[in-house]
């Protein structure tokens, strides 16, 4: 049997294997920390948590070790005071499995942060310019950017020799052009601020467009799809040949699709009117179209299957919040297959969208002219992996696809502290 070299800089198998493959994936949010911890070998998950409520006397983790077969979630109640004591605590729970931060397994440490502006266009190895710029970009990420930032100079300090790699939401979307991503305000105003549209959920539409192209069969680069990613926050993306083209959130995530909680597309001179008429701030405004308005704010729940539930009872209210949802989405469909001119697949995933299929159903019916159809037995069936619902030979594609954005991070992450993705900064 012939042997064939490695490829220029690449380990033999045998150091390969003996490299270091764990990463932590970590999500950090204002009094929460999410974690994952991977093997890149295999993409198996060995471990995965929650810790929330950071910063009061109720604070909880839950661990769950995923290893031998799995075993029961392990929960601890009790005051975690920080950030800094939550990582220390999740640290321990891994130590009790044997995967302790202290391993030499581990590679490196993936963190997801919302902003990356437009000088991040790719995963980032992280240093003290880095996280300045992630400094800078907080005014534009009030309630993300900061808690992330924490996360990862927590991180730093419990393994200071350890690769930290910064992996942006907003990166995937970095390739709209400037006809898309352009606000039509003055241009001075707008560069000034930094206001375009920069769009979210970026690692949740990279993973689904892959994984769609994979599934028809064909590579990235040879394939066009709407991305819908419907969960409690919403957005929808448009992805020709493998790149964003554009995308439904902007600025921040408020824009778009109608949420769990935010209203989406809102004439802007609604705020002008509730602060001329109905003497309502700044703030009373942000709350009321990022926490009040959305599903919640049309009739009262923001769980699709309670929605559903009270819709099959004859809700009217549920019914027209339904209506609402599905509107503004068939809209984006629309929309996105004009922008892209020809669409091989429109991809359904998040909580919502891998879920319920009644709007799934509604959100495709009415566009059989565009090839868009579902089949009412495939999309009724319930499976964790990637699937088509459309008829056979569909002229496109309608497909359920569940999102991991936990492995995107450590897949990007590997990528790049392997060597097998190109070693920058991030900056352009």
């Amino acid at each position: 049997m012939s042997s064939h070299p490695s490829p220029a800089g690449a380990l033999p198998d045998e150091q390969r294997q003996a490299a270091p493959s764990r990463v932590l994936v970590l999500n950090s949010g204002s009094s929460s920390v999410k974690y994952q911890l991977l093997d890149m070998r295999n993409h198996s998950r060995l471990a995965m948590g929650l810790v929330e409520r950071i910063g009061e006397r109720t604070s909880r983790l839950t661990h769950t070790p995923l290893t031998g077969g799995g075993a029961e979630p392990r929960e601890t109640t009790g005051p975690i005071a920080d950030h800094e004591a939550a990582l220390k605590s999740v640290a321990e729970e891994l130590a009790k499995d044997g995967l302790g931060l202290d391993s030499p397994e581990l590679a490196a440490i993936g963190h997801r942060v919302v902003h990356g502006g437009l000088k991040f266009t790719r995963p980032t190895l992280v240093d003290d310019t880095v996280l300045a710029e992630i400094q800078r970009l907080i005014p534009v990420a009030p309630l993300h950017n900061p808690a992330n930032l924490t996360g990862i100079l927590t991180a730093r300090a419990l393994r200071p020799d350890l690769p930290q790699v910064a992996v942006f939401d907003t990166a995937f979307h970095t390739t709209m052009p400037e006809s898309a991503a352009r606000y039509a305000i003055d241009v001075k105003t707008a560069d000034e601020h930094r206001i375009r549209r920069y769009g979210f959920h970026g690692t949740s539409h990279a993973f689904v467009s892959r994984a769609t192209a994979k599934l028809l069969g064909k590579d990235p680069s040879e394939v066009n799809v709407i991305v819908l990613h419907l969960g409690n926050g919403a957005s929808a993306s448009a992805v020709r040949e493998g790149r964003c083209v554009d995308t439904s959130m902007g600025l921040t995530p408020l824009e778009g699709l109608v949420m769990g909680t935010r209203s989406g597309d809102t004439d802007p001179a609604v705020i002008f009117h509730l602060m001329r008429v109905g003497g309502m701030s700044t703030d009373e405004i942000d709350t009321l179209l990022n926490k009040k308005s959305g599903l919640i704010g049309l009739c009262g729940d923001n769980d699709m299957r309670e929605i559903r539930r009270r819709v099959d009872a004859g809700d009217e209210q549920a019914r027209l919040a339904f209506d609402i949802y599905i509107h503004r989405l068939k809209k984006y469909i629309g929309a996105y297959y004009a922008v892209l001119g020809r669409v091989d697949a429109v991809a359904f995933t998040a909580g919502v969208g891998e879920n319920a299929a009644p709007v799934r159903e509604a959100a495709v019916a009415g566009l059989e002219g565009l090839g868009l159809a579902v089949d009412g037995e495939l999309n009724a069936v319930r499976s964790d992996e990637p699937r088509l619902i459309s008829p056979e030979h569909a002229r496109v594609a309608v497909a359920v696809v569940p999102t991991d954005e936990e492995l995107e991070i450590a897949t990007q992450t590997y990528a790049l502290v392997s060597g097998s993705a190109e070693r920058s900064d991030g900056l352009t």
